[in-house]
C-alpha cells in the first residue's frame, strides 16, 4: 500500500474519532443541562461501583435490578439522566427505560462526563 492511501485512512481515523469525542461531548453537556433542570439522576453502576463514588444525589438502581425496580425510578414523564462506568451500561438503561415508557432519557455515558 503506498503512503497516500496510508494518509488517507489515517485521516479517516482521525476524522472518525473526532467526531465521537465531540458526540460524546455534546451529549455529557445535555445530560448537565438536564440536571440542572430537575431531572431524575440514576446510576446503573453496581452497589459496589456507586458506594465507590458516584453523583450527589443519584439513585443507584443496578442495570440487572432495572426491569425488576422500574417503579422505583419515578414519574414517566420526568426527565431522566442515566449513567455507569463508559456508557454501555447506560445505554442499555435508555432502551429499557424507553420501553416502558419513559419519554425523556438522557445518557450521559460515564460518571467522569457529569464532572465526577
Amino acid at each position: 500500500m503506498n503512503t497516500f492511501w496510508i494518509a488517507i485512512i489515517v485521516l479517516a481515523v482521525l476524522a472518525l474519532v473526532a467526531k465521537f469525542a465531540l458526540a460524546a461531548a455534546g451529549t455529557a453537556a445535555a445530560a448537565k443541562d438536564k440536571i440542572n433542570q430537575g431531572a431524575s439522576v440514576i446510576d446503573v453502576r453496581t452497589q459496589a461501583e456507586f458506594k465507590a463514588g458516584h453523583y450527589s444525589g443519584a439513585t443507584n438502581i443496578p442495570l440487572n435490578e432495572l426491569q425488576n425496580r422500574i417503579g422505583d425510578v419515578g414519574d414517566k414523564k420526568k426527565a431522566i439522566v442515566v449513567y455507569c462506568a463508559s456508557g454501555m451500561r447506560s445505554a442499555r438503561a435508555v432502551t429499557i427505560l424507553t420501553a416502558e415508557g419513559f419519554i425523556d432519557v438522557t445518557n450521559s455515558g460515564s460518571l467522569k462526563n457529569l464532572g465526577q
